[in-house]
């Protein structure tokens, strides 16, 4: 298996696709100034404790308060807050949790209003963004990730992800971090740490100590709400989280972030700083790689798989519907039964990668095509289990019901991905009805002249490819000679697929879009 990223980098946005073996299997979009994304650690202030729910409100400067559950807060709560409290307070020291002697464990079945009162001083954790109209949902029990352990400060606990199957390399990694894990801090060894030598892990445990210790030492001089830990940007996160050998190339379309991550990759993977690929051109980075495309074709109400089969994907308030449907399909001298499993087992693979592309969150209805058989039911199940494996999001899968059905839920912790791909006509603006075709050379010229006149004469004209051939159509005698010599103007025609037919759009000679 072979994984590409492709980083589309924009003002406003940046928009991160993973491709597995060519295929689009995840798509981010992030921010440029996004904020409470996971991971975040907010300095907050308690607005209201909810008895009823067990719970409380917390203001970290969003819209809308978060919702902080009394479950949530850890058992070692008491010892983060008067390590915050001790931070508050002090005045030039260091603080250090390893000197620090920890608080009795909350009680698990206690109450909110035991532990917080409103108007306290809060360390909080986003555990999921906010989604529709809810706030950040947050927790108190701090985690600070690296690429090969998580970090997590008031623990004493060493534990091994489950994904490493031999006992002796979990035994290694269990008493190699135990040897140099610091007092007071517990740790989660992640699957790339197979095979790596203490140096390595040290190295990167002391780093992530230096990040979370060296975070207060302003917090005397903040009032709440403060972010005083941001999680790394997500194109970094991503990174960090799946970069193996098996990823080849990192497209990225911008020269400072080209150079950013392969100075990330550098120190994390150095054999693999030569993947990252800054790639220039007029046409946008997706349209040269086939990325938009994919996203067209991925995304809407209707999406086909294989020889006409489609799934039908509804979204309701409570959950997600998925219908498999064998379309016209059939194959001659197979029974029934045996296309609905073939269908079936290309539908799964489909589903588990639709769940990751649109990042579906809470419970997940699939409708298979009925089988009487319970082993072609079972084989289906594993089937789906089996491509699911690939998904990093935590999920649960049901087996098959005798009416087809299964169930899935899959944490939600961000806004789910989702592309309207049937847009309003940018022609006819919804009408059915456009301006003659014959006119829109017209049109371009008039354009064309007006920015002329205005003293600009070096310019970029973009176009469908159907429209930049006609533009083109001659050898000496063409129309975008015509116009240059008409106009006295410089005129390069470039083609983009994504244009509608009619569309087009005038660049500078910065390549800034001249407002027609």
């Amino acid at each position: 298996m072979s994984n590409e990223l492709v980083i589309d980098v924009n003002p406003n946005e940046i928009v991160i696709a993973l491709l597995s073996n060519k295929q689009l299997v995840e798509l981010t979009r992030e921010k440029s100034n996004l904020q409470f994304a996971v991971g975040d650690i907010y300095l907050g202030k308690v607005k209201k404790i909810m008895p009823g729910l067990n719970a409380a409100f917390i203001d970290v400067g969003y819209e809308k308060d978060a919702f902080l559950h009394y479950l949530d807060l850890g058992h070692q709560f008491r010892s983060l807050n008067k390590f915050l409290q001790q931070a508050l307070a002090r005045k030039g020291r260091n603080l250090s949790i390893s000197k620090m002697r920890l608080e009795q464990d909350i009680d698990k079945n206690g109450k909110m209003s035991d532990v917080l009162k409103s108007g306290q001083y809060i360390l909080v954790q986003v555990a999921k963004e906010p989604i529709s109209t809810k706030g950040p949902r947050l927790c108190s029990e701090i985690s600070i990730a690296g690429r090969n352990i998580v970090l997590i400060p008031f623990s004493d606990k060493v534990s091994i992800s489950q994904k490493i199957k031999s006992t002796e390399e979990k035994s290694r990694l269990r008493q190699l971090l135990q040897s140099i894990r610091p007092k007071n801090y517990g740790i989660i060894v992640r699957t790339v740490a197979e095979g790596k030598r203490v140096a390595e892990l040290d190295q990167e445990l002391r780093s992530l100590v230096e990040k979370w210790e060296g975070s207060f030492q302003h917090i005397r001089d903040m009032h709440p709400p403060k972010l005083i830990l941001g999680e790394m940007d997500r194109t970094t996160a991503i990174l960090r989280d799946i970069l193996n050998s098996s990823f080849e190339n990192i497209y990225v379309n911008d020269a400072s972030a080209a150079k950013d991550i392969k100075n990330y990759i550098a120190g994390i993977a150095p054999e693999k700083s030569k993947i990252v690929k800054h790639v220039t051109g007029d046409m946008p980075i997706f349209d040269q790689l086939g990325v938009d495309k994919q996203i067209k074709s991925s995304f809407g109400k209707t999406v086909s798989f294989k020889n006409g089969a489609y799934l039908i994907i509804e979204h309701t308030e409570a959950f997600h519907v998925i219908d498999v449907n064998s379309g016209n399909r059939s194959k001659a001298g197979n029974d029934q039964e045996t296309n609905a499993v073939e269908v079936n087992l290309a539908a799964a693979d489909e589903i588990a990668r639709q769940l990751r592309l649109r990042d579906m969150g809470g419970i997940i209805v699939v409708d298979f095509i009925d089988m009487h058989s319970a082993e072609n039911r079972q084989k289906v199940f594993e089937r789906m289990k089996e491509v699911m494996g690939l998904d990093r999001t935590k999920h649960n899968i049901l087996p098959l019901s005798k009416f087809g059905l299964m169930q899935i839920t899959r944490q939600r912790v961000r806004p789910e991905m989702n592309i309207e791909i049937q847009e309003t006509c940018p022609t006819c603006l919804g009408s059915g009805k456009i301006s003659p075709a014959v006119l829109l050379t017209d049109q371009i010229e008039e354009k064309l002249k007006s920015i002329a006149d205005s003293g600009e004469k070096k310019l970029t004209l973009k176009v469908h490819p159907f429209v930049a051939a006609y533009i083109n159509k001659g050898f000496w005698k063409t129309l975008r000679r015509e116009w240059q010599s008409k106009l006295g103007i410089k005129l390069a025609v470039k083609e983009i697929p994504s244009y509608d037919l009619l569309g087009f759009k005038i660049f500078d000679d910065n390549n800034q879009e001249i407002e027609l």
